[in-house]
């Protein structure tokens, strides 16, 4: 898929396409949990892992630095004693989630098909 931005031309499929690193940071495991996770609206650190199950602090942290650099989480940061951090989704972010957001519910909707192909697959004995 190619769009034209400022006369460039942005190819995913290209190497050296900087869309590549974004793509990665969406659908990868934690940042797509992470942009799914704050959907419903901003959440402090401690909330947003404790709503991830499984991430590490220092996993979630590069995942909401990366995505804040690519603009799709907003970090807001409270003056407050003891200080108070705040994550939400830019409105690219919110419709960067929502598109994701169908990709999940396809998934957990299909499960029970995957499963089944995994039997099957498994069951044949290849690797």
């Amino acid at each position: 898929m190619e769009t034209r931005s400022q006369d460039v031309e942005f190819n995913v499929f290209a190497r050296g396409c900087p869309s590549r690193p974004t793509l990665e940071h969406v659908t990868g495991r934690w940042g797509s949990l992470a942009l799914g996770g704050l959907m419903e609206g901003p959440l402090r650190f401690n909330e947003l892992r404790r709503r991830i199950e499984g991430i590490s602090e220092k996993m979630l942290s590069q995942t909401l630095h990366a995505l804040e650099r690519d603009g799709l989480v907003h970090r807001e940061a409270q003056p407050t004693n003891p200080p108070r951090v705040d994550y939400s989704l830019t409105p690219l972010g919110q419709e960067t989630a929502e598109r994701l957001r169908a990709l999940i519910e396809l998934v957990e909707q299909r499960m029970p098909q995957v499963i089944e192909a995994q039997r099957r697959y498994d069951a044949r004995g290849e690797r």
